[in-house]
């Protein structure tokens, strides 16, 4: 699949050129890349996600820091994590070399690894790459254990709480073992809401998850084995992830429109009136500030909000929050290896680790980052950042993710409709289903 800028797309797209004029543009496009190879510096392309602009940013500083070395050319993916997968994956299968380095959404590293598309790096680099990582992201970045990307940002959901609220309910989220069940019984008693995810798509499967394994299960297991790995959702910890989502739903605290509800609908019902309680990534803390900035809230709506840990199942058993985030990887085709690994030397760094946190307000990859003191002034939740990052559950980490996560986000939605032991169970059959080629998604 060709981005909207190649030559060639833009000659064929234009139904006023005709052969001579498509004859010209390849000409042209060749004579671009002949001039990359012997006139000058290699050009290297960098598929990032979207951002502020801060990808872009660093992109221009390690170019200029490489001496000339090479330049550095950002293509911007689409918003949607599904769509960056499916651009990608496209482009690779047909062995694009234009692919140097991307920006790639964790959960799709194993499929593209498994499939040949990505470069390892070495020992002597993966040693320098994953040096101070903390364990959540590190876990995501290799395939048959061979690093296969370097850690760029990382993410975490935190529990977001209006201290108002919470003194009114006399309960403290922050404690240890604070658990779904004691939220929802205080937002129903308070009569306030709890903002989650709960549209059909990658964060649904993002909050299934974390309940999941916060609960000691998984989803999936042996997955290695690829189409043959085990389902296995229906269990225990399936079963509470069920009913606390299902609870939460046809309960009085569930927020308004929580089937089609993502990250920013929970949040504008976190901080309106009727806002209590809500599971989201720390943008929301500077989005809140912004607000504030705006008019859009009162400054006594910040000022009520407060953080802690992503609540448990159990109050026995430690919760394993959500983890995102992006790592970098480099394209198995590319005709620019040494100059692609340079890069991302340069912005997996724990100097640019800081830089992007405080550019773009997304988390580091690196422990170190949360000691710098511009990043403590900018989050005063570091350190529940780090430790949530740190002890983070990754989603299943399998080539066929795709097909696990739209099966299980097929079978537990809407939220409402979820129970136990019914949608654990329906989810495994149709996971294996799926996974053997009995049924398509």
């Amino acid at each position: 699949m060709r981005s909207p800028t190649d030559p060639w797309e833009a000659g064929v797209r234009s139904s006023k050129r005709g052969p001579a004029a498509l004859a010209a543009l390849t000409l042209s496009a060749s004579l671009l890349a002949a001039c990359g190879e012997d006139g000058g510096p290699p050009t290297i392309t960098w598929y990032i996600n979207p951002d502020n602009g801060g990808q872009g940013r660093l992109a221009a500083s390690c170019a200029a820091a490489a001496g000339g070395a090479y330049q550095v050319d950002v293509q911007v993916l689409p918003t949607d994590a599904s769509q960056q997968r499916e651009q990608l994956v496209r482009r690779l299968a047909a062995q694009d070399s234009s692919i140097d380095v991307m920006s790639l959404d964790p959960p799709f590293v194993a499929e593209f690894a498994n499939a040949g598309f990505l470069r390892p790096f070495d020992g002597a680099d993966a040693t320098a790459l994953t040096d101070g990582v903390l364990r959540g992201p590190l876990a995501t970045t290799s395939w048959k254990d061979q690093l296969v990307a370097a850690p760029f940002w990382a993410n975490t959901q935190l529990l977001w709480y209006r201290e108002s609220v919470a003194r009114a309910a006399g309960i403290d989220p922050a404690k240890e073992g604070f658990t779904w069940d004691e939220m929802i019984a205080a937002a129903q008693g308070q009569q306030k809401i709890i903002g989650v995810q709960g549209k059909r798509y990658e964060g649904y499967m993002v909050w299934i998850n974390a309940l999941v394994v916060s609960a000691g299960g998984e989803i999936i297991t042996n997955t290695e084995a690829g189409r043959d790995a085990d389902p296995t959702i229906d269990s225990r910890p399936g079963d509470e992830a069920a009913r606390i989502i299902g609870d939460l739903a046809r309960s009085p605290a569930a927020p308004p429109a929580m089937s089609t509800a993502s990250e920013e609908e929970s949040r504008s019902a976190f901080q309106g009136p009727a806002g209590g309680f809500m599971v989201n990534w720390p943008y929301v803390y500077s989005a809140a500030k912004e607000d504030v900035a705006g008019g859009g809230i009162d400054r006594s709506v910040l000022d009520d909000i407060a953080w802690a840990r992503y609540p448990a199942v159990s109050a026995d058993l430690p919760s394993r929050p959500p983890l995102g985030g992006i790592n970098l990887a480099i394209g198995a085709f590319t005709r620019y290896p040494e100059q692609a690994l340079d890069l991302v030397r340069c912005v997996t760094s724990l100097e640019n680790n800081i830089a992007y946190m405080l550019d773009s307000g997304n988390p580091a990859a690196r422990g170190a980052a949360y000691d710098d003191a511009k990043v403590r002034e900018a989050f005063p939740m570091a350190d529940v950042i780090r430790q949530s990052i740190n002890d983070a559950g990754p989603r299943p980490i399998t080539p066929y993710y795709n097909d696990v996560s739209t099966s299980v986000q097929i079978t537990w939605h809407p939220s409402a409709d979820v129970r136990v032991p019914e949608s654990p169970d329906e989810s495994a059959v149709f996971m294996s289903d799926v996974l053997q080629g009995r049924r398509l998604l």
